[in-house]
């Protein structure tokens, strides 16, 4: 069979492979720099395919799904997973009608942030799970912030690191 004319399209892709990596790294260097229990990482595309997770050594197992839970969360909302919360906590009939039409790929607790260029188009998320939330959420942020990209919400809350379990 020849090849000759034949080829294939390639996607467009917004959020590399190389980025990813480099976000998951950070957020990971974040969490042990700031002594956080192990955490897990899920590095989303717009699409919300995973590109990149990572589980460090002793977080639990179930972490991967809350992880990509808070990421799909805040690319399906578009807004921030700390934001999802505190703009639905009054209102858990909506909260559970989201996680229903998610097929529970919905977790609207911080530690899911949204990856943004400059121009503040959104490229992806990343999920965070493995301490409290708070303080999974400063870890995406900084790991978003490492790669040189502009997460949302841009800060951690104040008092992150007093955050509990």
């Amino acid at each position: 069979m020849s090849t000759h004319g034949y080829y294939i399209k390639h996607l467009a892709v917004d959020l590399r492979l190389a980025v990813a990596e480099h976000i998951a790294d950070a957020t990971l260097a974040a969490g042990r720099q700031a002594a956080l229990l192990p955490l897990t990482v899920v590095v989303l595309d717009a699409g919300g395919h995973v590109v990149v997770q990572k589980r460090e050594d002793g977080s639990g197992i179930l972490r991967a799904e809350i992880a990509r839970g808070k990421a799909h969360g805040a690319l399906g909302m578009g807004i921030g997973s700390r934001v999802i919360r505190d703009r639905l906590k009054e209102r858990p009939a909506f909260q559970a009608a989201i996680a229903a039409a998610s097929d529970g790929r919905f977790i609207p607790v911080p530690g899911g942030v949204l990856i943004c260029r400059e121009d503040g188009a959104v490229i992806g998320a990343v999920g965070v799970s493995g301490d409290a939330s708070d303080k999974d959420e400063y870890a995406a942020i900084a790991g978003i912030r490492a790669a040189g990209l502009v997460p949302h919400p841009e800060t951690p809350v104040e008092g992150w690191r007093d955050a509990g379990l």
